[in-house]
């Protein structure tokens, strides 16, 4: 019974976040996601309470907690700017191409049509973001007058702004480029010392550094 529950509250989700991320928050209805999961209007009042509990979940389940995919970047070896970077172009491709995170971005942007608190998505993300960079000065990667938290607040918002307008103007085929080339703009603010020359490759990513 539970593994049927967890497999409906899943189907659920995935239906609504489709269909969030498709039409808005405002044009779904309980109906229409019950037609696309292909379960009852019932089950996303039992599993969710409704239409605002369903948004709730899909902001939570991938947009609000992008500290989870910072867990992947804890390896050591490899320097936490680097780990900065590779984070953003993971999150970029999500936001692109998940449709759980298209909806939960969708929602957060329509939150005030929601009657019901949404979650703060950048909380998380910016304190991964933080510790990364304070990690960084710490190995002498950033220099010192860098403010972990200040400068990671700043990035997070820089960065989700430059991936929604170049949705928006351009579409997210030219994303990766995009990204790359703010990161050519910012990487050298964020040196010890001043810009000089190329920007050696990260490994797995465009050159960026």
């Amino acid at each position: 019974m539970q593994e049927r529950a967890k497999a409906t509250r899943r189907s659920l989700l995935e239906a609504a976040a489709q269909l969030f991320a498709e039409q808005g928050y405002a044009a779904t209805s309980v109906d229409d996601i019950s037609a696309r999961s292909g379960r009852t209007s019932g089950a996303v009042y039992f599993h969710y309470s409704g239409k605002e509990g369903i948004a709730v979940a899909v902001v939570e389940d991938r947009f609000a907690t992008w500290s989870q995919l910072a867990g992947r970047y804890g390896d050591e070896k490899v320097s936490p700017l680097e780990r900065l970077v590779a984070l953003s172009y993971d999150i970029a491709h999500d936001l692109a191409r998940d449709p759980v995170a298209r909806a939960g971005a969708r929602l957060w942007a329509e939150r005030t049509v929601i009657k019901t608190p949404v979650p703060d998505p950048f909380a998380l993300w910016t304190a991964a973001a933080t510790r990364l960079l304070a990690q960084a000065r710490l190995a002498g990667q950033v220099h010192e007058r860098v403010r972990p938290a200040r400068t990671a607040r700043t990035l997070v918002r820089a960065f989700f702004g430059l991936c929604t307008l170049t949705e928006a103007l351009e579409g997210t085929t030219v994303l990766d480029d995009r990204l790359t080339d703010w990161w050519h703009l910012t990487l050298p603010s964020l040196r010890p010392q001043p810009f000089r020359g190329g920007f050696p490759e990260l490994p797995g990513l465009p050159h960026v550094w």
